[in-house]
């Protein structure tokens, strides 16, 4: 892919360093969710329920980023998500529209350096957990729940800095938090915002 740098389903842009290098501040931002639920539901509910699988998301990330900040020791901080969704709010944006604003509209509007954000495509209510029963064909094929796809983009420019994507299905993780906590594990070898890993990069 032109200008990136491919590992796995991780990508980075070859520009990170150039464009990150005053960051201090990262939003966290509800993700984008798509439900395709076996049980029939109108729309109002099955938009509803997208949405509180989207903050759900939101609210792992968070969770996930402050119990391992000073371990991590990342050189940047990120904003509280009731700070940056009271901020939304402010500005008459929720949810239901947050996706016709740029990621330099958002940035600006909640005054931070970079947005963190991405895609729930699923077709099972993760916030309430995975089923973890086994049959036996579930050691022969895995059962797939959807896909979660996380990105960073560049507040002043919009342009895509770090990327990570994986399927969803039993061994990822019992809910949401779990999820989420796995991933990022898998991916915190090649997260970017990592201070010691930048300094070695650098030498």
């Amino acid at each position: 892919m032109s200008g990136l740098q491919a590992q796995k389903n991780i990508y980075e842009s070859r520009k990170f360093d150039e464009l990150t290098s005053n960051h201090k501040v990262l939003a966290i931002l509800p993700f984008n969710t798509k439900l395709k639920l076996a049980d029939k539901l109108d729309k109002s509910e099955l938009k509803q329920l997208a949405e509180s699988e989207g903050y759900a998301v939101q609210n792992a990330l968070e969770t996930y980023f402050s119990r391992r900040k000073k371990r991590k020791k990342f050189n940047v901080e990120f904003q509280n998500i009731e700070d940056t969704n009271a901020l939304l709010a402010k500005n008459n944006i929720d949810y239901s529209n947050i996706d016709i604003y740029t990621t330099k509209e958002l940035s600006e509007i909640l005054g931070v350096d970079g947005i963190i954000n991405g895609t729930l495509d699923i077709n099972i209510l993760l916030s309430k957990g995975v089923p973890t029963d086994f049959s036996i064909l579930d050691y022969f094929s895995e059962t797939n729940y959807g896909r979660i796809g996380i990105k960073i983009s560049d507040g002043s420019t919009g342009k895509l800095l770090w990327k990570f994507d994986q399927e969803i299905n039993k061994k990822t993780g019992k809910d949401t938090e779990d999820i989420i906590d796995r991933m990022m594990k898998k991916a915190s070898r090649k997260f970017p915002y990592d201070k010691e890993k930048r300094k070695n990069r650098k030498n």
